[in-house]
């Protein structure tokens, strides 16, 4: 992550690169819907996020991937005996995460019209705070979908109230790392 954030900054001179969603740009129409547009009134992004939230529920729950997914993340050694090739697994899962992780920066840079290098930095924390307040166990296997949409609602809340109450951001991050131990601890403790 650092070596790819390093060579951003190198790659921009640490400038942000603004208008993308000029309409001489090709696919800036497409670009500009993907952060801003709506369909029936509801914003693309919201609806965007619903599909992806379906369709994961669904591969997790009802498809051997996703029982493979967990017995993986539950313990690799008994499902490589079970005749699950752990490689494959974790390739496919690291490959959706990263597909995932470039969609909600397409979200992020559309909605800004704007792409910075530093743009992303803080969220990975969000995600995790978010996964581990879900109930998903943080030495795997265990936790739902569902957990972790609670877990999301949980952190926007957060983050939104503590805007309001205009604190800083360095305090935002303490009292997100104190939420992340705290969920740690109580997955210890399970």
């Amino acid at each position: 992550m650092t070596v790819y954030r390093g060579a951003t900054l190198i790659y921009t001179g640490g400038k942000p690169i603004s208008n993308l969603t000029k309409p001489e740009y090709p696919g800036a129409a497409v670009m500009q819907f993907f952060g801003k547009g709506s369909l029936f009134g509801i914003p693309f992004p919201v609806i965007l996020f619903l599909l992806v939230f379906a369709a994961y529920y669904l591969i997790l729950n009802k498809t051997t991937m996703g029982r493979k997914i967990y017995a993986v993340g539950s313990n690799d050694k008994c499902a490589n005996l079970a005749g699950i090739s752990i490689s494959k697994v974790k390739l496919a899962v690291y490959s959706i995460s990263g597909l995932m992780a470039a969609v909600s920066g397409m979200v992020l840079l559309s909605r800004l019209n704007s792409a910075q290098p530093t743009l992303g930095s803080g969220y990975e924390l969000d995600a995790i705070a978010s996964v581990a307040l879900g109930g998903t166990s943080m030495n795997g296997g265990r936790g739902k979908i569902t957990g972790t949409l609670i877990g999301i609602l949980i952190i926007a809340v957060l983050n939104n109230g503590l805007n309001i109450l205009g604190i800083s951001s360095y305090y935002q991050d303490v009292v997100k790392g104190l939420v992340i131990l705290i969920a740690v601890l109580s997955d210890k403790n399970r």
